[in-house]
């Protein structure tokens, strides 16, 4: 892929962003009020929701191909958002501020519809099965689509045919290479090596930390803790062996995760008929997986569902549409979590993983990818770190470097002649590799230790310097843009609660169930 034409076809590149952040109090604790009302409702709303938990706020930018577009976008959100926030604050870090009680957490609400009770039940089988802290972490969502004029040049060169099968392999394809390659996320832009001591009250690990100031604990050559088992990972699904070789192997094993009870789990309950009748649930089920959304990867293959569709039923219609990357910590140096260079890089990576060689990936070496992760997510910034490559140790200094230098050439190719961003931002990086305490983790936790500051102290700064940042006018979206969006979430939450009523709950999660497991057998 060497003409010009095919360039400017590699910069019709889709992208959309999906932030998490915490509402907090001026005093560094979770937020206890409710989702802002004026907001809309998070259960329907396109760009304002919650994740995990009522304070967890979760921004959603719409598909753009213009980097500065997306940014803008987002930006808007937050100022949007924080008209109505009163004098709670946006939490700019991955790793949770101050965790009082585990009753303090509070689980998202999304009404009485069927759909809505499902995610707030779901959400209840997660604390269940994991505890709640865990739930409340932040991270970003990189969703990453190639254009169609990319996959015609591809498949010409392959003389293949570009159909739903071949764009899939391709994902397919790029995925294998991102798990071969991913811990340059967190050595690059991890952004967690210390976190609030309190949280650990709320979780078990073996993980060795020390001491700074008055209430943080640091990992010496931590990049993201989030990534780490004492953050968002799931050892109970380490069994499962999904592996990423083809579509329907992957759509195989995950629906047979949600499909096989697990005994653990089993020991929890699903539900109980109170004294009038009513069903008390505690998750949704008891199989390995309540639902797809379970399994945590630090990368999807994704495709928009039709309603009523599972993601897997999804995956199996139409195929891989887009790529969600789920490594990165939240930039506590950006107001809005990310940057443009971090989106360029991203970008020159995964072009990286699509247009390297990618031969199967099987249980064993899908393995040593993680453990390589392992290692860069606790140790990244040692300078004598090794890594496996295919079974040889090798300096981790020295695998950037030849990374580095393939994407020096993606980036020269992609700029062409209209000048020199994805040029410019390689070599912005690139003394991270030759000086890791260049890096987001480095960075912060230089911070921290020469003006021998808590974790919670500088979050708080940087907190209120965003707020007042944010407090801006609009720079794409319009007043009227927001309003049309509320106005049409609180209509169709209503809709759809007045639909439900017609039906039970325990009926629609039957049916729901169901669904999916003769989809499965019609793959098997």
């Amino acid at each position: 892929m060497a003409s010009r034409q095919d360039a400017n076809a590699v910069r019709l590149l889709q992208r959309g962003i999906e932030r998490e952040c915490l509402r907090i109090t001026e005093t560094g604790h979770l937020a206890a009020t409710p989702h802002p009302a004026e907001l809309g409702k998070t259960l329907t709303h396109p760009h304002i929701t919650t994740d995990y938990a009522e304070m967890l706020l979760e921004f959603i930018t719409p598909v753009a191909t213009d980097i500065q577009v997306t940014l803008d976008q987002l930006s808007d959100i937050h100022s949007y958002t924080y008209r109505y926030m009163g004098d709670e604050l946006m939490w700019p870090l991955s790793m949770p501020c101050v965790v009082g009680d585990a009753s303090d957490i509070q689980i998202a609400q999304y009404g009485d519809s069927h759909s809505g009770r499902m995610k707030t039940l779901y959400r209840e089988g997660l604390t269940r099965r994991y505890g709640g802290a865990m739930q409340i972490i932040a991270g970003v969502h990189y969703n990453f689509s190639v254009p169609d004029a990319m996959w015609q040049a591809l498949a010409a060169n392959q003389q293949r045919q570009v159909d739903a099968e071949f764009v899939s392999e391709q994902y397919f394809g790029m995925i294998r290479n991102y798990k071969r390659v991913c811990w340059i996320i967190p050595y690059l832009f991890g952004a967690s090596p210390a976190l609030c001591q309190s949280f650990l009250k709320h979780t078990d690990t073996d993980i060795e930390l020390k001491p700074l100031g008055k209430g943080t604990v640091y990992r010496e050559y931590g990049t993201s803790l989030r990534m780490s088992d004492l953050g968002y990972t799931n050892k109970e699904q380490a069994d499962l062996r999904i592996t990423y070789n083809s579509l329907y192997d992957y759509v195989q094993r995950l629906r047979r995760a949600i499909t096989t009870p697990s005994q653990r789990f089993s020991a929890i309950g699903v539900k109980t008929e109170q004294a009038d009748g009513s069903i008390d649930y505690q998750q949704l089920n008891a199989n390995i997986l309540q639902i797809e959304n379970e399994f945590y990867s630090p990368i999807r293959p994704k495709r928009v569902a039709k309603n009523g569709e599972t993601p897997t039923q999804a995956l199996e219609r139409g195929g891989v549409e887009y790529i969600e990357v789920r490594a990165l910590d939240v930039n506590p140096f950006s107001p809005v979590g990310i940057t443009a260079e971090q989106i360029r890089m991203l970008d020159l990576v995964l072009l990286y993983c699509l247009l390297t060689e990618s031969p199967e990936l099987d249980w064993d070496q899908q393995l040593v990818t993680e453990r390589n992760f392992t290692k860069v997510v606790l140790d990244g910034r040692n300078p004598r770190l090794t890594l496996d490559d295919n079974g040889y140790d090798r300096p981790i200094a020295d695998w950037l470097e030849a990374i580095f230098a393939d994407l020096q050439q993606i980036a020269k190719f992609l700029d062409g002649d209209v000048g020199n961003a994805y040029q410019q931002t390689v070599s912005e990086h690139y003394p991270m590799v030759l000086n890791p305490e260049l890096t987001l983790s480095g960075q912060l936790l230089r911070i921290l230790r020469d003006e021998n500051m808590d974790n919670s102290h500088l979050g708080m700064r940087l907190a209120k310097a965003y707020r007042t940042e944010l407090s801006q006018p609009l720079r794409y979206f319009s007043e009227a843009d927001f309003a049309a969006w509320r106005d049409a979430s609180i209509a169709e939450q209503q809709q759809r609660e007045q639909q439900d009523a017609k039906t039970s709950f325990a009926a629609y999660l039957d049916a729901y169930f169901a669904k999916a497991a003769v989809a499965g057998q019609r793959g098997s």
